[in-house]
C-alpha cells in the first residue's frame, strides 16, 4: 500500500531541509499525541542509522515501530525505513529546488504486511484510503504553511 503527498513552499531548499531535519520537533509533537517516542542513537544531528523507538496505541492495541533513518543526502532526501512486529514501512521525503525561494517537498510512503494480523490491518486501511490520503495532503499542507512561517519570521 502506498501514499503519496507534495507541496510546494515558500522557503529555500536549504531551509525546508533543516526544517524537517529537526527531529526533535518531530519527537516533541508525536508525544503531545500520545505516542511515547525514544530516540537509540546518542546523535542529536540529521545522519543515517539514527535510531528511534515508539509505542502507541491503535485500535485499542499497544503498537511497537523501530524506525531508522536509512538514508540522507542534504539537501535533496531522506529515507526512513520503520518496522512493527506484522509491518514494514518505508518512507521517503525529497526536496527539489523550484526556484532560489520556492521548493517542492515531496513524501512517498509504503507499508507492507509480514503476518496475518498485519494484512487486515492494512486491508481495513485500504478501504478507509481516501479518507487517510486527504487527512495526510491535509497535514502536509498545513506543515508546510507553518514551515512558510518559521521561515518568514526566522523561528
Amino acid at each position: 500500500m502506498q501514499f503519496t503527498a507534495r507541496e510546494d513552499i515558500e522557503a529555500p531548499i536549504n531551509s525546508v531541509f533543516e526544517m524537517v531535519a529537526d527531529f526533535e520537533r518531530f519527537e516533541r509533537m508525536a508525544m503531545r499525541r500520545g505516542v511515547e517516542v525514544r530516540r537509540l542513537s546518542g546523535h542529536m544531528g540529521v545522519v543515517p542509522g539514527t535510531q528511534w523507538e515508539t509505542e502507541f496505541k491503535l485500535r485499542g492495541k499497544p503498537r511497537h515501530v523501530a524506525i531508522q533513518m536509512a538514508e540522507c543526502e542534504p539537501p535533496s532526501h531522506m529515507r526512513f525505513e520503520a518496522s512493527s512486529k506484522g509491518m514494514n514501512g518505508m518512507t521517503t521525503v525529497e526536496f527539489l529546488a523550484l526556484s532560489q525561494r520556492r521548493t517542492r517537498l515531496n513524501i512517498q510512503m509504503s507499508l507492507a504486511a509480514k503476518s496475518l494480523p498485519a494484512r487486515l490491518l492494512l486491508q481495513s486501511l485500504r478501504l478507509g484510503q481516501a479518507r487517510f490520503r486527504r487527512q495526510f495532503q491535509v497535514r502536509l499542507s498545513e506543515f508546510a504553511r507553518e514551515m512558510e512561517e518559521r521561515h518568514l519570521h526566522g523561528s
